[in-house]
Protein backbone atom coordinates (compact mmCIF):
# COMPACT_ATOMS: atom_id res chain seq x y z
CA UNK A 1 0.00 0.00 0.00
CA UNK A 2 2.67 2.45 0.99
CA UNK A 3 4.63 2.00 -2.52
CA UNK A 4 1.54 1.99 -4.27
CA UNK A 5 0.98 5.68 -2.98
CA UNK A 6 4.23 6.38 -3.15
CA UNK A 7 4.20 5.75 -7.10
CA UNK A 8 1.18 7.46 -7.32
CA UNK A 9 2.95 10.91 -6.34
CA UNK A 10 4.23 12.64 -9.87
CA UNK A 11 7.45 12.85 -9.14
CA UNK A 12 7.78 9.29 -8.59
CA UNK A 13 5.22 7.76 -10.73
CA UNK A 14 7.51 5.98 -12.96
CA UNK A 15 7.92 3.64 -9.72
CA UNK A 16 4.75 1.76 -10.66
CA UNK A 17 6.75 -0.26 -13.28
CA UNK A 18 8.62 -3.49 -10.90
CA UNK A 19 11.35 -3.72 -13.91
CA UNK A 20 12.41 0.12 -13.73
CA UNK A 21 12.02 0.32 -9.62
CA UNK A 22 14.58 -2.28 -9.76
CA UNK A 23 17.17 -0.79 -12.29
CA UNK A 24 16.65 2.46 -10.73
CA UNK A 25 17.88 1.11 -7.08
CA UNK A 26 21.07 -0.83 -8.89
CA UNK A 27 22.16 2.55 -10.71
CA UNK A 28 21.79 4.20 -7.54
CA UNK A 29 24.04 1.78 -5.58
CA UNK A 30 26.66 1.53 -8.45
CA UNK A 31 26.77 5.76 -8.96
CA UNK A 32 27.46 6.10 -5.51
CA UNK A 33 30.23 3.64 -5.75
CA UNK A 34 31.17 5.35 -9.32
CA UNK A 35 31.68 8.95 -7.56
CA UNK A 36 33.65 8.20 -4.61
CA UNK A 37 36.05 6.51 -7.13
CA UNK A 38 35.96 9.87 -9.19
CA UNK A 39 37.02 11.74 -6.29
CA UNK A 40 39.32 9.64 -4.88
CA UNK A 41 41.29 9.30 -8.42
CA UNK A 42 41.51 13.27 -8.49
CA UNK A 43 42.42 13.72 -4.99
CA UNK A 44 45.20 11.18 -5.52
CA UNK A 45 46.47 12.70 -8.49
CA UNK A 46 46.47 16.29 -7.02
CA UNK A 47 47.97 15.38 -4.02
CA UNK A 48 50.87 13.76 -5.78
CA UNK A 49 51.35 16.65 -8.53
CA UNK A 50 49.52 19.35 -7.19
CA UNK A 51 49.39 20.31 -10.99
CA UNK A 52 45.58 21.84 -11.85
CA UNK A 53 46.70 20.59 -15.46
CA UNK A 54 47.24 16.91 -14.30
CA UNK A 55 44.12 17.10 -12.76
CA UNK A 56 42.34 17.86 -15.98
CA UNK A 57 44.28 15.55 -17.52
CA UNK A 58 43.02 12.54 -15.26
CA UNK A 59 39.37 13.66 -16.81
CA UNK A 60 41.12 13.48 -20.21
CA UNK A 61 41.97 10.21 -19.59
CA UNK A 62 38.61 8.52 -18.64
CA UNK A 63 36.28 10.32 -20.75
CA UNK A 64 38.05 11.24 -24.12
CA UNK A 65 38.29 7.17 -24.93
CA UNK A 66 34.58 7.03 -23.79
CA UNK A 67 34.10 9.99 -26.74
CA UNK A 68 36.30 7.51 -29.39
CA UNK A 69 34.16 4.65 -28.75
CA UNK A 70 30.46 6.20 -28.32
CA UNK A 71 29.67 5.90 -31.98
CA UNK A 72 30.10 1.72 -31.41
CA UNK A 73 28.50 2.24 -27.93
CA UNK A 74 25.47 3.35 -29.61
CA UNK A 75 25.14 0.69 -32.59
CA UNK A 76 25.46 -2.27 -30.18
CA UNK A 77 22.72 -0.63 -27.78
CA UNK A 78 21.49 -0.57 -31.50
CA UNK A 79 22.10 -4.25 -32.20
CA UNK A 80 22.76 -6.46 -29.66
CA UNK A 81 21.18 -7.14 -26.18
CA UNK A 82 21.19 -4.81 -23.94
CA UNK A 83 20.59 -6.52 -20.43
CA UNK A 84 23.93 -8.65 -21.87
CA UNK A 85 26.02 -5.82 -22.53
CA UNK A 86 25.30 -4.21 -19.23
CA UNK A 87 26.42 -7.64 -17.29
CA UNK A 88 29.33 -7.59 -19.19
CA UNK A 89 30.37 -3.84 -18.63
CA UNK A 90 29.65 -4.29 -14.67
CA UNK A 91 32.08 -7.07 -14.71
CA UNK A 92 34.79 -5.28 -16.41
CA UNK A 93 34.03 -1.92 -14.42
CA UNK A 94 34.39 -4.14 -11.27
CA UNK A 95 38.13 -5.82 -12.43
CA UNK A 96 39.24 -1.94 -13.40
CA UNK A 97 37.93 -0.59 -9.57
CA UNK A 98 39.95 -3.79 -8.01
CA UNK A 99 42.83 -3.09 -10.00
CA UNK A 100 42.90 0.41 -9.20
CA UNK A 101 42.95 -0.52 -5.34
CA UNK A 102 45.28 -2.83 -5.62
CA UNK A 103 48.04 -0.45 -7.37
CA UNK A 104 47.61 2.31 -4.80
CA UNK A 105 47.14 -0.29 -1.67
CA UNK A 106 50.79 -1.44 -2.57
CA UNK A 107 52.06 2.02 -3.29
CA UNK A 108 52.99 1.83 -6.93
CA UNK A 109 50.58 5.05 -7.25
CA UNK A 110 52.48 5.97 -10.84
CA UNK A 111 50.69 8.45 -12.62
CA UNK A 112 50.64 6.51 -15.67
CA UNK A 113 49.46 3.50 -14.55
CA UNK A 114 46.26 5.53 -12.84
CA UNK A 115 45.78 7.03 -16.38
CA UNK A 116 45.84 3.88 -17.88
CA UNK A 117 43.34 2.65 -15.79
CA UNK A 118 41.08 5.59 -15.84
CA UNK A 119 41.35 5.19 -19.92
CA UNK A 120 40.47 1.34 -19.58
CA UNK A 121 37.18 2.82 -17.81
CA UNK A 122 36.01 5.35 -20.26
CA UNK A 123 36.23 2.77 -23.22
CA UNK A 124 34.23 0.78 -20.70
CA UNK A 125 31.73 3.09 -20.16
CA UNK A 126 31.63 4.18 -23.90
CA UNK A 127 29.44 0.97 -24.45
CA UNK A 128 27.85 0.97 -20.93
CA UNK A 129 25.76 3.82 -20.57
CA UNK A 130 24.42 3.97 -24.45
CA UNK A 131 22.91 0.46 -23.12
CA UNK A 132 22.14 1.40 -19.75
CA UNK A 133 20.11 4.82 -21.09
CA UNK A 134 18.48 3.31 -23.67
CA UNK A 135 17.30 0.39 -21.53
CA UNK A 136 15.42 2.82 -19.85
CA UNK A 137 12.29 2.03 -22.72
CA UNK A 138 12.17 -1.52 -21.74
CA UNK A 139 11.91 -1.14 -18.42
CA UNK A 140 9.00 1.17 -17.59
CA UNK A 141 5.63 -0.20 -18.68
CA UNK A 142 3.41 3.09 -19.46
CA UNK A 143 5.69 5.33 -21.78
CA UNK A 144 3.92 8.09 -20.77
CA UNK A 145 6.42 7.64 -17.78
CA UNK A 146 9.07 7.57 -19.62
CA UNK A 147 10.56 11.74 -19.06
CA UNK A 148 10.07 10.81 -15.51
CA UNK A 149 11.81 7.83 -15.56
CA UNK A 150 14.74 9.50 -17.39
CA UNK A 151 14.62 12.66 -14.43
CA UNK A 152 14.63 9.67 -11.75
CA UNK A 153 17.44 7.74 -13.42
CA UNK A 154 19.43 11.06 -13.69
CA UNK A 155 18.44 11.56 -10.01
CA UNK A 156 20.53 8.59 -8.87
CA UNK A 157 23.71 10.34 -10.22
CA UNK A 158 22.62 13.53 -8.83
CA UNK A 159 22.09 11.40 -4.75
CA UNK A 160 25.72 10.20 -5.60
CA UNK A 161 27.22 13.21 -6.43
CA UNK A 162 26.31 14.49 -3.56
CA UNK A 163 27.15 12.20 -0.94
CA UNK A 164 29.44 9.49 -2.85
CA UNK A 165 32.59 12.46 -2.59
CA UNK A 166 31.24 13.47 1.40
CA UNK A 167 31.93 10.25 2.67
CA UNK A 168 34.82 9.76 -0.12
CA UNK A 169 36.50 12.63 1.48
CA UNK A 170 36.45 10.74 5.28
CA UNK A 171 37.33 7.31 3.57
CA UNK A 172 40.06 9.50 2.45
CA UNK A 173 41.25 11.15 5.47
CA UNK A 174 40.52 8.10 7.72
CA UNK A 175 42.13 5.13 5.53
CA UNK A 176 42.57 5.41 1.84
CA UNK A 177 41.64 5.83 -1.33
CA UNK A 178 41.93 1.89 -2.03
CA UNK A 179 39.09 1.46 0.37
CA UNK A 180 37.15 3.91 -1.90
CA UNK A 181 37.70 1.85 -5.10
CA UNK A 182 37.05 -1.36 -2.93
CA UNK A 183 33.58 0.34 -2.01
CA UNK A 184 33.04 0.85 -5.76
CA UNK A 185 34.38 -2.65 -7.41
CA UNK A 186 31.42 -4.15 -4.75
CA UNK A 187 28.63 -1.47 -5.81
CA UNK A 188 28.73 -2.77 -9.47
CA UNK A 189 27.24 -6.33 -8.39
CA UNK A 190 24.14 -4.20 -7.44
CA UNK A 191 23.30 -3.24 -11.01
CA UNK A 192 24.11 -7.16 -11.58
CA UNK A 193 21.65 -8.52 -9.28
CA UNK A 194 19.03 -5.96 -10.61
CA UNK A 195 19.10 -7.40 -14.22
CA UNK A 196 18.48 -10.57 -12.72
CA UNK A 197 15.38 -9.90 -10.77
CA UNK A 198 14.06 -7.89 -14.07
CA UNK A 199 11.06 -9.62 -15.86
CA UNK A 200 11.45 -9.10 -19.22
CA UNK A 201 10.54 -10.22 -22.71
CA UNK A 202 13.28 -12.55 -24.83
CA UNK A 203 15.46 -10.67 -26.42
CA UNK A 204 15.18 -10.81 -30.41
CA UNK A 205 17.69 -10.59 -32.21
CA UNK A 206 18.04 -7.70 -34.85
CA UNK A 207 19.59 -8.34 -38.26
CA UNK A 208 21.62 -6.28 -39.87
CA UNK A 209 23.70 -6.20 -42.83
CA UNK A 210 25.46 -2.96 -42.32
CA UNK A 211 28.09 -2.41 -41.12
CA UNK A 212 29.29 -0.46 -37.52
CA UNK A 213 29.88 2.62 -39.61
CA UNK A 214 27.13 2.45 -41.86
CA UNK A 215 24.53 2.42 -38.75
CA UNK A 216 26.51 5.15 -37.36
CA UNK A 217 26.66 7.19 -40.19
CA UNK A 218 22.66 6.87 -40.43
CA UNK A 219 22.72 8.44 -36.83
CA UNK A 220 24.37 11.41 -37.64
CA UNK A 221 22.29 12.19 -41.27
CA UNK A 222 19.04 11.46 -38.42
CA UNK A 223 20.62 14.02 -36.32
CA UNK A 224 21.68 16.48 -38.69
CA UNK A 225 18.17 16.65 -40.45
CA UNK A 226 16.56 16.95 -37.35
CA UNK A 227 16.70 20.76 -35.98
CA UNK A 228 15.32 19.80 -32.75
CA UNK A 229 17.77 17.02 -31.64
CA UNK A 230 20.67 19.06 -33.84
CA UNK A 231 20.61 21.76 -31.66
CA UNK A 232 20.04 20.49 -28.67
CA UNK A 233 23.33 18.13 -28.76
CA UNK A 234 24.92 21.42 -30.61
CA UNK A 235 24.26 23.29 -27.24
CA UNK A 236 25.24 20.82 -24.64
CA UNK A 237 28.50 20.31 -26.76
CA UNK A 238 29.26 23.74 -26.31
CA UNK A 239 29.06 23.69 -22.63
CA UNK A 240 30.40 20.62 -21.68
CA UNK A 241 33.76 22.23 -23.48
CA UNK A 242 33.93 25.35 -21.98
CA UNK A 243 31.45 25.51 -18.66
CA UNK A 244 30.93 22.29 -17.30
CA UNK A 245 34.94 21.34 -16.86
CA UNK A 246 34.44 23.78 -13.84
CA UNK A 247 35.16 20.71 -11.62
CA UNK A 248 38.21 20.37 -12.88
CA UNK A 249 39.75 23.17 -10.33
CA UNK A 250 37.87 22.42 -7.58
CA UNK A 251 40.55 20.59 -6.39
CA UNK A 252 42.53 24.62 -6.07
CA UNK A 253 39.76 25.78 -4.36
CA UNK A 254 39.88 23.37 -1.76
CA UNK A 255 43.88 23.44 -0.55
CA UNK A 256 44.51 27.06 -2.07
CA UNK A 257 41.58 29.06 -2.31
CA UNK A 258 39.90 27.79 0.82
CA UNK A 259 43.12 26.31 2.92
CA UNK A 260 41.22 23.27 2.89
CA UNK A 261 42.17 18.69 2.50
CA UNK A 262 40.56 16.12 1.22
CA UNK A 263 37.26 16.47 3.31
CA UNK A 264 37.19 20.46 2.29
CA UNK A 265 37.56 19.13 -1.79
CA UNK A 266 34.27 16.90 -0.78
CA UNK A 267 32.63 18.99 0.99
CA UNK A 268 32.29 21.18 -2.42
CA UNK A 269 32.01 18.64 -4.54
CA UNK A 270 28.93 17.29 -2.29
CA UNK A 271 27.32 20.98 -2.66
CA UNK A 272 27.30 20.10 -6.16
CA UNK A 273 25.60 16.88 -5.91
CA UNK A 274 22.83 18.98 -4.07
CA UNK A 275 22.46 21.34 -6.47
CA UNK A 276 22.57 18.39 -8.90
CA UNK A 277 19.90 16.43 -6.53
CA UNK A 278 17.39 19.40 -6.54
CA UNK A 279 17.47 19.88 -10.26
CA UNK A 280 16.82 16.29 -10.87
CA UNK A 281 13.95 16.50 -8.35
CA UNK A 282 12.50 19.62 -9.88
CA UNK A 283 12.60 17.65 -13.44
CA UNK A 284 10.84 14.64 -12.06
CA UNK A 285 7.95 16.75 -10.68
CA UNK A 286 7.58 19.25 -13.36
CA UNK A 287 4.29 19.04 -15.49
CA UNK A 288 3.77 16.97 -18.78
CA UNK A 289 3.32 20.58 -20.32
CA UNK A 290 6.08 22.02 -19.06
CA UNK A 291 7.77 24.16 -21.67
CA UNK A 292 11.58 22.02 -21.48
CA UNK A 293 13.77 24.05 -23.91
CA UNK A 294 12.68 26.84 -21.47
CA UNK A 295 13.86 24.93 -18.74
CA UNK A 296 17.35 24.55 -20.77
CA UNK A 297 17.97 27.88 -20.96
CA UNK A 298 17.11 29.18 -17.83
CA UNK A 299 19.00 26.35 -16.19
CA UNK A 300 22.09 27.53 -18.16
CA UNK A 301 22.12 31.06 -16.93
CA UNK A 302 21.45 29.63 -13.24
CA UNK A 303 24.86 28.08 -13.59
CA UNK A 304 26.08 30.84 -15.28
CA UNK A 305 25.15 33.52 -11.60
CA UNK A 306 26.51 30.47 -9.76
CA UNK A 307 29.91 30.37 -11.13
CA UNK A 308 30.60 33.74 -11.09
CA UNK A 309 29.53 34.41 -7.71
CA UNK A 310 31.42 30.89 -6.31
CA UNK A 311 34.62 32.44 -8.09
CA UNK A 312 34.13 36.16 -6.42
CA UNK A 313 33.08 35.32 -2.93
CA UNK A 314 35.93 34.07 -0.51
CA UNK A 315 33.60 32.94 2.41
CA UNK A 316 33.33 29.31 2.16
CA UNK A 317 29.85 28.48 3.42
CA UNK A 318 28.39 31.66 1.35
CA UNK A 319 30.13 29.98 -1.54
CA UNK A 320 28.90 26.74 -1.01
CA UNK A 321 25.68 28.06 -1.57
CA UNK A 322 26.36 29.48 -5.13
CA UNK A 323 28.04 25.88 -5.74
CA UNK A 324 24.72 24.43 -4.97
CA UNK A 325 23.34 26.54 -7.55
CA UNK A 326 25.93 25.47 -10.40
CA UNK A 327 25.12 22.20 -9.89
CA UNK A 328 21.33 22.99 -10.19
CA UNK A 329 22.22 24.61 -13.62
CA UNK A 330 24.57 22.25 -14.62
CA UNK A 331 22.31 18.73 -14.11
CA UNK A 332 19.01 20.60 -15.08
CA UNK A 333 20.97 21.25 -17.98
CA UNK A 334 22.22 17.95 -18.69
CA UNK A 335 19.21 16.11 -17.91
CA UNK A 336 16.77 18.25 -20.34
CA UNK A 337 18.74 17.67 -22.92
CA UNK A 338 19.25 14.26 -21.74
CA UNK A 339 15.06 13.82 -21.70
CA UNK A 340 14.41 15.76 -25.32
CA UNK A 341 17.18 13.10 -26.77
CA UNK A 342 15.26 9.73 -25.53
CA UNK A 343 11.88 11.78 -25.89
CA UNK A 344 12.11 12.71 -29.57
CA UNK A 345 13.99 10.57 -31.49
CA UNK A 346 12.75 7.47 -33.28
CA UNK A 347 12.71 4.36 -31.76
CA UNK A 348 15.20 2.70 -34.08
CA UNK A 349 17.29 5.65 -33.98
CA UNK A 350 17.27 6.14 -29.87
CA UNK A 351 20.54 4.20 -29.22
CA UNK A 352 22.47 6.12 -31.97
CA UNK A 353 21.00 9.44 -31.15
CA UNK A 354 21.64 8.90 -27.60
CA UNK A 355 25.58 7.56 -28.78
CA UNK A 356 25.83 11.10 -30.46
CA UNK A 357 24.78 12.55 -27.20
CA UNK A 358 27.57 10.98 -24.96
CA UNK A 359 30.12 12.11 -27.65
CA UNK A 360 29.00 15.54 -27.87
CA UNK A 361 29.44 15.15 -23.52
CA UNK A 362 32.47 12.65 -23.81
CA UNK A 363 34.51 14.83 -26.87
CA UNK A 364 33.83 18.12 -24.83
CA UNK A 365 34.34 17.28 -21.39
CA UNK A 366 37.71 16.02 -22.02
CA UNK A 367 39.18 18.49 -23.92
CA UNK A 368 37.89 21.41 -21.90
CA UNK A 369 39.07 19.73 -18.52
CA UNK A 370 42.38 20.14 -20.37
CA UNK A 371 42.03 23.72 -21.47
CA UNK A 372 40.41 24.84 -17.89
CA UNK A 373 43.31 23.24 -16.09
CA UNK A 374 46.13 24.50 -18.53
CA UNK A 375 44.19 28.63 -18.13
CA UNK A 376 44.19 28.30 -14.68
CA UNK A 377 47.44 27.87 -14.00
CA UNK A 378 48.17 30.83 -16.22
CA UNK A 379 45.12 32.99 -14.63
CA UNK A 380 44.16 31.51 -11.56
CA UNK A 381 41.71 29.06 -10.57
CA UNK A 382 38.79 31.80 -9.45
CA UNK A 383 39.41 33.85 -12.92
CA UNK A 384 39.28 30.90 -14.72
CA UNK A 385 35.41 29.76 -13.02
CA UNK A 386 34.65 33.54 -13.64
CA UNK A 387 35.30 33.17 -17.23
CA UNK A 388 33.37 30.15 -17.50
CA UNK A 389 30.41 31.41 -15.90
CA UNK A 390 30.03 34.19 -18.20
CA UNK A 391 30.87 32.03 -21.27
CA UNK A 392 27.77 30.03 -19.40
CA UNK A 393 25.17 33.16 -19.84
CA UNK A 394 26.38 33.84 -23.29
CA UNK A 395 25.86 30.56 -24.66
CA UNK A 396 22.35 30.52 -23.18
CA UNK A 397 21.84 33.94 -24.68
CA UNK A 398 23.24 33.16 -28.01
CA UNK A 399 20.61 29.97 -28.00
CA UNK A 400 17.44 31.79 -26.14
CA UNK A 401 15.45 32.82 -29.40
CA UNK A 402 15.79 28.54 -30.27
CA UNK A 403 15.48 27.58 -26.82
CA UNK A 404 12.71 30.30 -26.23
CA UNK A 405 10.45 28.78 -29.34
CA UNK A 406 7.67 26.22 -28.17
CA UNK A 407 7.80 22.90 -30.17
CA UNK A 408 5.92 19.88 -29.11
CA UNK A 409 5.27 18.98 -25.40
CA UNK A 410 7.41 16.34 -23.97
Amino acid sequence: MAMKQISELSVFRAFRSRNYLLYFFGRAITQFGTWMQRTAVVWVIYSITHSAFLTGVTYFAEQFPAFLFSFAGGVVADRYDRIKVIKITQVASMIQAVSLAILVYTGHTVIWEILTLSVILGIINAFDVPARQSLVHLVVTDQSDLPNAVSLTTATASLALLLGPALAGLILSTWSASVCFLVNAASFGGVIVSLLLMKLPPYQQKRSGKNVLSEFSEGFVYIRKTPELRDVILMLAIASLLVQPYNTVLPVFAKVVFHGGASTFGYITSCVGVGALLGTIFLASRKPEAHLRRILLISTIAMGVGLICFALIKNFPVAMLFVVLAGFGGMTQYTTCNILVQSESEPHMRGRAIGILLMAIFGMLPLGSLLVGRVSQIVGAPATVLGQGVISIVVALVFAQFLSRKTRTV
